[in-house]
C-alpha cells in the first residue's frame, strides 16, 4: 500500500510540474514594446545529406510585440498585436555569389510589393493562459501570406505546466504533450494527429508506396512571466518502401528571440473583446488559426497539347523498352491531371493509331474524373474492331493506383451496356473483379458500387450455363478474392471439367491462409487422392501445393508424401520435386513434412528416386534490407514427354507486404496425337489446346490462345514464323504518391513519388516434328522508373529536389523438350540480360524572374546478366540438350 501510495505521488508531481512561479499562463507587460528577431527556414535533402548541401530558403524579419488590451476581470484574457517588420529573403548555406539567387535582390523585389505590404500589416491575438483563443487579420490577404502569419502566431500557443492537450495551430487540430521544468517549457507535437484538410493519394499496395516519418518539438524559455526565445523544429522524412536510399526530408525550422523591451502604446481599456478590435481597426476579422489551403498555378507550363508533341516520339511501340518512354510517361501523366475533358479528348481524337495505345495509357492513369469521362466518350464499345484501345483502357484501369467509386460504376455501367467483341466483355468483367479487391482493400467493401459490382460476380457465377461465362466469372473471382465466393469456388474446382476446375482451384489458390478453412482443404484432398472422379494432372498437382502451403496437418503431409509412387510418371516427379522445393527454400510446411519424413515407410528410396522431367524451383532474385523478391518455376510434363503446363512467378515482399509482381503459365493438352503417344489417366479425350495466362502486379489478365483444336494446331505449324504472341504490352503506374505537407511555419511543402513501368510480355510455344523438339519461351522486358520531387513553393520563392532512379532489363525463360529418344532431354533456362542502373539527385532553388540555382548529381552503372539457378539435374540435362544441337550442326550434310 506504501509501495502504491508513493508512486501515485511520484506520476502525480510529475503530471502537474509547472514552470518555477507560474501557476496560470503568461502574461505580457502593459504599456511596454517587446522587440523580437524572427526567422523561419526550409531545408530539403536526401536523409544522409549534409545540411551545406541542402536546397532552401530563410525569411526573417523582426518582430514586434505589445499589449492592447487586457480583461478587467481576468488577467490572464489579453490582446496583443504582433507586426512583422524589415523582411528578408536569404541563403540558408552561404554560398558563393555566382550561386546565391539573392544576392542584390531587394525583399521587395523578390516577394513583390502586394504581397510585402500585407506580410507587414499586424495580426491581433486573444490570448488566454497561453492559448490561442482568436486569430484577427485582414480579409483577402494572399493565402501564403495569412499562413505565414499564422505559423508566426502558433509559437504563442503554450501552457506552463506538463501534460497532454489537444490543441489547434497552423498545423490543424493536434495531440501535443508539454513538459515544464524551471524557466522552460518542451512541446511535441504529434503530427500524425492533426486534423486538416488533406489532399492527394498514396498507392494501393503498401510496399509500392511511400513511408512518412515526422517529428514536431518546439522550446520555450521564459523570462518575467513572458516569452523569451523560441525554437521550433519538425522533420518530414519520405522513403520508398521498396527502396528506401530513395527518400527526401524536409527541415523547417523556426526561432524567436527577445532582442529588447521599450517603451510602447498604452492599452485600450473595454470590457468586451468586439468592441476592443473595432476599436483598433474595423477591418479585423476573426479566422481560423488553422492554415487555408494554397492553390499553386504553373507558371510558363507546356499546354497539353504541346506536352504531348514533345514525348510522343518517345512513345512509339520500338521504344517502349527504354526509360526515356517510362520518364515521358510519369510526366504527361502529370501534366494530364490539370487538363480538361476537352483537352484530352482533342488530342486523343487527332492521334494516329501507333501511339494511341500509349496514349491511352496515360489518359487512364491519370485518374481524374476529366480523364475518365474523355476516355468514356472516346471509346466505343459497340464497335468490336477498336478492342486494342479497349483493353489497353480496361487494363490500366486494373493496375490504377488509387481507384475510386466512380471508375467501378463506369465499368459496371459499360458491362450491362452493348459490347460489340465478346474478349472485351470477359476483359471487363475481370477488371471489375480486380477494382472489387482494391476497394475492399481501403475498406470501401460497403461502397454502392462495390455491393453492385459483388452481387453483379457472384449472381453471374451461380446463373451461368455457357462454359465461356462461367470461365469469364471465375476469371472476375481470381481477381476479387471475395470470401463470400469460397463455396461457389469450391463447387467448381470439384465437380467442373478441364478448364473451369483448374481456374476455380487456381482462383482459391490466391485467397490468404486464413481463408483456407477446413473445408477448403478436405476439397482439395479429395481432388488431388482422386475420390470420386479422375482429375488432370494439372489440377491435382494445385491441389496438392493450397494443402502445403496451408498448414497442413501431419496426416495431409503424410497422404501426400505416400502417393509418390502410385502417380503417373511425371506427376510423381513433380511432386517430388515439389517436396524437395519446400524443404530447400524452407517455407512454412517444411518442419511437418520433415516430421513426417522421420517414418521410413514414408521416407524410402524407392519413393524419392521417381525419374522424370517435371520440377519444381524456388529461389530468390534479389534480396535487400528494404525489400526482397523470389522466382518460382514450375513445369509439368505428360507421361508423352509433351509440356503440360510452365508457371513462372515473381513475388516481392518486405516485412510489412507483399505483391504478386508476376506470373505466366502456358498450359498445352491434348499434344500426343503429334508425335504418336498415349496419354495419360484421365486426359485420353482432350482438345488439343495451348494458351498462356498471366497475372502482372495482382491482376489477373484476360487468358490468350495459341491455338484450339487439331486443326487450329496443324494449321499454326504450317504457318508459324516463330514470332511470339504478344501477353501484355503497355505502361503502368506503380508508385503514385501524392501529399500536401503543411509545415508549422506556414510554408507548405509538396511531395510527389511517381513509379512507371514500359513492359512487353510475350510468349509462345514453336513445335518441330522434323527434329522432334518443342520449345517454350516467355520474354519479360521492362523499363523501370521512379521519380520523387519535394517542392516548398512560397509563390516568391521556390525551393525542391528531384531524386529517380531508372533501369532497363530482360528476363528470359526458355524450356526445350527433345523427344526424339526416350528418356526425354529437358532443359530450362532463365536468365536477365546485362542492364543499365541510373539514379539521379536535382537540388534547386529559384525566383519567379527566372533566377535559379541548381545543383544536379548523378551515378550510373551497369547490372551485370545472370543466369538464375534451378536445380542440378536441370544443368545435366541441358548440357546434353546443347550438346545434341551441336552435333546436329555438325552433320547438317
Amino acid at each position: 500500500m506504501i509501495l502504491l501510495t508513493v508512486l501515485f505521488l511520484c506520476i502525480f508531481s510529475t503530471n502537474s510540474a509547472s514552470v518555477k512561479g507560474h501557476t496560470t499562463g503568461p502574461r505580457i507587460n502593459n504599456d511596454k514594446l517587446y522587440k523580437f528577431t524572427y526567422s523561419t527556414e526550409v531545408l530539403i535533402d536526401r536523409v544522409k545529406g549534409l545540411p551545406e548541401d541542402s536546397a532552401g530558403y530563410r525569411i526573417s524579419s523582426g518582430v514586434d510585440v505589445n499589449l492592447v488590451w487586457r480583461n478587467p476581470n481576468n488577467d490572464d484574457d489579453q490582446l496583443i498585436k504582433i507586426m512583422i517588420k524589415d523582411v528578408k529573403i536569404e541563403n540558408v548555406n552561404e554560398r558563393p555569389a555566382a550561386k546565391n539567387i539573392f544576392k542584390g535582390k531587394h525583399s521587395e523585389n523578390i516577394i513583390g510589393k502586394e504581397y510585402l505590404s500585407a506580410l507587414q500589416r499586424p495580426i491581433v491575438l486573444q490570448w488566454t493562459r497561453g492559448k490561442v483563443k482568436n486569430f484577427y487579420s485582414y480579409k483577402n490577404e494572399p493565402a501564403v501570406v495569412q499562413n505565414l502569419k499564422r505559423g508566426l502566431a502558433s509559437l504563442f500557443q503554450i501552457q506552463l505546466h506538463s501534460g497532454a492537450a489537444r490543441e489547434v495551430d497552423v498545423s490543424g487540430k493536434c495531440n501535443v504533450t508539454y513538459h515544464a521544468r524551471e524557466s522552460q517549457v518542451t512541446k511535441i507535437k504529434a503530427l500524425g494527429t492533426c486534423e486538416i484538410e488533406k489532399t492527394g493519394f498514396t498507392s494501393h499496395n503498401e510496399l509500392l508506396d511511400v513511408s512518412t516519418k515526422v517529428t514536431s518539438a518546439t522550446i520555450y524559455v521564459l523570462e518575467d512571466s513572458f516569452i523569451k526565445s523560441v525554437r521550433a523544429e519538425e522533420n518530414h522524412v519520405l522513403s520508398l518502401n521498396f527502396r528506401q536510399t530513395t527518400n527526401a526530408k524536409i527541415v523547417s525550422k523556426q526561432k524567436l528571440e527577445l532582442k529588447s523591451t521599450e517603451a510602447g502604446p498604452g492599452v485600450i481599456a473595454g470590457k468586451q473583446v468586439a468592441s476592443v478590435i473595432k476599436t483598433l481597426d474595423p477591418n479585423y476579422i476573426a479566422l481560423p488559426l488553422v492554415a487555408e489551403p494554397v492553390k499553386t498555378e504553373c507558371k510558363n507550363c507546356p499546354s497539353i497539347s504541346e506536352h504531348w508533341q514533345a514525348i510522343r516520339k518517345q512513345l512509339e511501340p520500338e521504344n517502349l523498352s527504354k526509360a526515356e518512354a517510362t520518364r515521358s510517361f510519369l510526366s504527361f501523366i502529370q501534366n494530364l491531371r490539370e487538363a480538361t475533358k476537352e483537352e484530352i479528348l482533342q488530342i486523343l481524337r487527332s492521334e494516329r493509331n501507333a501511339v494511341l495505345p500509349q496514349l491511352v495509357d496515360a489518359v487512364t492513369s491519370a485518374q481524374t474524373p476529366a480523364s475518365l469521362e474523355a476516355m468514356l466518350e472516346f471509346l466505343d464499345f459497340k464497335n468490336g474492331s477498336s478492342s486494342v484501345l479497349q483493353e489497353r483502357f480496361l487494363y490500366a484501369c486494373g493496375f490504377a493506383s488509387h481507384p475510386n467509386e466512380l471508375l467501378l460504376k463506369s465499368l459496371i455501367n459499360r458491362f450491362q451496356g452493348q459490347i460489340g467483341n465478346s474478349e472485351i466483355r470477359e476483359t471487363v468483367t475481370i477488371i471489375v473483379g480486380a477494382l472489387i479487391k482494391k476497394l475492399c482493400d481501403k475498406g470501401g467493401c460497403k461502397l454502392p458500387a462495390v455491393v453492385r459490382a459483388k452481387k453483379l460476380i457472384l449472381g453471374g457465377l451461380d446463373r451461368a450455363k455457357k462454359e465461356d461465362d462461367v470461365k469469364m466469372y471465375l476469371l472476375a473471382m481470381k481477381n476479387a478474392l471475395l470470401p463470400e465466393g469460397i463455396p461457389l469456388l469450391l463447387k467448381y474446382a470439384e465437380s467442373g471439367e478441364g478448364p473451369i476446375s483448374n481456374i476455380a482451384v487456381t482462383a482459391l489458390q490466391r485467397y490468404g491462409i486464413s481463408f483456407i478453412t477446413s473445408e477448403v482443404k478436405e476439397t482439395m484432398n479429395r481432388i488431388y487422392h482422386q475420390n470420386y472422379k479422375i482429375y488432370e494432372k494439372t489440377l491435382r498437382t494445385t491441389a496438392a501445393a493450397i494443402i502445403f502451403s496451408s498448414n497442413p496437418s501431419y496426416m495431409e503431409v503424410k497422404n501426400l508424401l505416400l502417393s509418390i509412387g502410385e502417380l503417373p510418371l511425371e506427376m510423381n516427379k513433380y511432386m517430388l520435386s515439389l517436396v524437395q522445393d519446400i524443404l530447400h527454400f524452407e517455407m512454412p510446411a517444411s518442419k511437418m513434412i520433415r516430421k513426417v519424413l522421420k517414418d521410413m515407410v514414408v521416407h524410402n528410396y524407392d519413393r524419392f528416386s521417381k525419374t522424370g522431367s517435371s520440377s519444381a524451383y524456388s529461389g530468390y532474385v534479389t534480396r535487400g534490407p528494404d525489400a526482397s523478391s523470389t522466382y518460382s518455376l514450375d513445369i509439368l510434363y505428360s507421361g508423352s514427354g509433351i509440356l503440360r503446363s510452365s508457371n513462372m512467378n515473381i513475388f516481392l515482399f518486405n516485412k510489412n507486404a507483399h505483391l504478386h509482381a508476376s506470373q505466366v503459365v502456358i498450359e498445352a493438352q491434348g499434344l500426343e496425337a503429334i508425335i504418336a503417344a498415349s496419354a495419360d489417366e484421365g486426359e485420353e479425350n482432350l482438345e488439343s489446346f495451348a494458351g498462356m495466362s498471366a497475372i502482372l502486379f495482382d491482376v489477373q489478365l484476360r487468358p490468350v490462345t495459341f491455338f484450339q483444336g487439331y486443326g487450329d494446331l496443324m494449321s499454326k505449324m504450317i504457318s508459324a514464323t516463330g514470332d511470339s504472341m504478344n501477353v501484355v504490352k503497355g505502361l503502368i503506374l506503380l508508385t503514385d504518391y501524392s501529399q500536401v505537407i503543411q509545415l508549422q511555419s506556414g510554408l507548405k511543402a509538396s511531395a510527389e513519388f511517381q513509379g512507371g513501368l514500359a513492359i512487353d510480355i510475350s510468349g509462345g510455344m514453336e513445335f518441330s516434328l522434323w527434329y522432334r523438339e518443342s520449345k517454350t519461351s516467355v520474354k519479360n522486358r521492362g523499363a523501370l522508373v521512379v521519380a520523387g520531387n519535394i517542392v516548398v513553393d512560397s509563390f516568391f520563392v521556390k525551393a525542391g529536389m528531384e531524386t529517380s532512379f531508372e533501369t532497363e532489363a530482360t528476363l528470359n525463360f526458355i524450356s526445350t523438350v527433345q523427344f526424339s529418344e526416350y528418356p526425354f532431354l529437358v532443359c530450362m533456362q532463365m536468365d536477365n540480360i546485362e542492364s543499365p542502373f541510373r539514379q539521379y539527385v536535382t537540388k534547386y532553388e529559384s525566383l519567379p524572374s527566372g533566377k535559379r540555382y541548381t545543383s544536379r548529381k548523378g551515378k550510373v552503372r551497369l547490372l551485370a546478366g545472370s543466369e538464375y539457378p534451378l536445380h542440378q539435374e536441370n544443368s545435366n540435362m541441358c548440357r546434353k540438350v546443347f550438346s545434341t544441337q551441336s552435333d546436329s550442326s555438325d552433320s547438317w550434310f
